[in-house]
């Protein structure tokens, strides 16, 4: 048997509510709950273990794809809570440079995203195509093992003073 088929996903949550510095303030780790819309339900519910999910501040100041997280319990009910669907889902990364809503709109491969046919759901699928772009725009999130390494080593210990620039 193979592995199933990676799924990927936008949670969306207002700063005030959840933001990602409360993610990260709280290890890193969160149940993600509260939601009420039966489609957004059904959605977690599909949610596999190690799922990615784009971490995504809405609200009217703050429509940004900001980080990434990973599903690391599948959906369970908590007693007393009536039906919600709750999902655990853990920090991968910060986007390296936030991905705004309007420069989704904008972006020509975006064209369809589930996100701007139902603006007002909270858990969106994303296409393997749609979070390859996103990850372009944002040039990728910490821990995608692609991380960018920066030069800050200003004395050229590792040449031998020829930088081959006449």
């Amino acid at each position: 048997m193979g592995k199933e088929k990676e799924q990927y996903w936008l949670l969306k949550t207002e700063p005030g509510e959840w933001s990602w510095d409360h993610q990260a303030n709280n290890g890193g780790l969160t149940k993600w709950d509260g939601v009420k819309n039966k489609q957004a339900q059904k959605h977690l519910r599909s949610m596999k273990l190690g799922d990615l999910c784009f971490f995504y501040h809405s609200g009217p100041k703050a429509r940004r794809v900001v980080g990434v997280v990973k599903v690391t319990r599948e959906w369970y009910s908590e007693e007393g809570e009536g039906n919600d669907v709750v999902v655990d889902v853990e920090a991968v990364g910060e986007m390296r440079r936030l991905v705004g809503l309007s420069e989704m709109k904008g972006d020509p491969g975006l064209v369809g995203f589930g996100l701007f046919r139902q603006p007002r759901l909270s858990v969106v699928p994303v296409s393997r195509d749609v979070w390859d772009r996103i990850c372009d725009l944002g040039g990728g999130f910490e821990g995608d093992g692609k991380d960018v390494v920066v030069d800050d080593d200003d004395d050229d210990d590792d040449h031998d003073g020829d930088l081959g620039v006449d």
